[in-house]
């Protein structure tokens, strides 16, 4: 079985496919990569299943070594890609042959690149699927310097027609479109509508749980006192004391007593949010 060398491990790369929703009853968030889109092509390039387990990195990429020749693809947050210290392209197929090192490096714009290898990694699946949860803990850790990831074994020929180009850019405004409910009523009226002009930034705080905001006008609330602990889902917008709202991304936890103001439905807007830096403003529109 081909494998790959974590020789630079990142600021935090994970092993990320498309999650395990449908265990929520359980405890179990859905996890999953937070840039589906960017993910889904990634296999795309290679010609690996959609459910393939691919590298998601933060920011600052990820250095590896072949252990046996394979082909990777990196897409997601535009970022220099080298072989041996020679550059190759960013959001297409790449031989990597056995011994070479890959380093993808600081993202350019954005913020988590997607390194997937052809076949995929084969690392045990947990609950169906081999993402890493960084609020549960399933799945596999983190990476780490010195780790070896196991390469399955390739499918069917690349996917030339697969266009990195076509996904949109990070976003130097974040719109997300807000679906009100269920937990609405508990904001003034005035508060809620000022929530559509109200202009928040991303908080360095974020991460894959879920993207704060700061520096917004606060919601102010229009009862007292907590919820019951009730489920949440993906995108769900809590609102915690301070009034300025959390929107949940796939290492939600799958309950929690603060107010949800309303929904952020999965899709473009949620992939957009993956990619979105600490300072990016943040505005809500209204959502049916």
């Amino acid at each position: 079985m081909a494998e790959l060398l974590v020789v630079r491990p990142g600021a935090l790369t994970t092993v990320q496919d498309r999650g395990r929703p449908g265990y929520a009853h359980l405890g179990v968030p859905r996890s999953g990569a937070l840039d589906a889109a960017a993910y889904a092509l990634a296999n795309r390039l290679l010609g690996n299943p959609p459910d393939a387990a691919a590298l998601e990195t933060t920011l600052d990429g990820v250095g590896l070594r072949a252990l046996a020749a394979t082909v990777v693809a990196v897409t997601g947050a535009p970022c220099p890609v080298r072989i041996s210290g020679r550059p190759v392209a960013w959001g297409a197929p790449v031989r990597l042959p056995a011994g070479a090192e890959l380093e993808v490096g600081r993202a350019e714009s954005g913020l988590r690149s997607y390194v997937a290898v052809r076949g995929g990694l084969s690392v045990p699946p947990v609950l169906g699927s081999r993402s890493t949860d960084l609020l549960s803990g399933l799945g596999p850790p983190a990476l780490a310097g010195g780790m070896t990831l196991p390469v399955g074994p390739a499918g069917p020929d690349t996917s030339p027609g697969a266009d990195a180009y076509g996904l949109p850019r990070a976003p130097a405004e974040l719109l997300l479109p807000l679906r009100l409910g269920p937990r609405a009523d508990w904001f003034t009226g005035a508060s809620l509508a000022g929530l559509w002009r109200a202009e928040f930034r991303v908080s360095a705080r974020s991460n894959r749980i879920g993207l704060r905001t700061e520096a917004g006008s606060a919601l102010v609330r229009a009862r007292q006192g907590e919820l019951p602990s009730e489920g949440m889902v993906l995108g769900a917008v809590q609102v915690p004391p301070d009034g300025l709202p959390v929107v949940f991304l796939a290492d939600h936890p799958v309950t929690g007593g603060y107010p949800v103001v309303g929904v952020v439905p999965p899709g473009p807007a949620l992939d957009a949010a993956a990619q979105a830096r600490p300072g990016v403003p943040v505005r809500f529109v209204r959502s049916r």
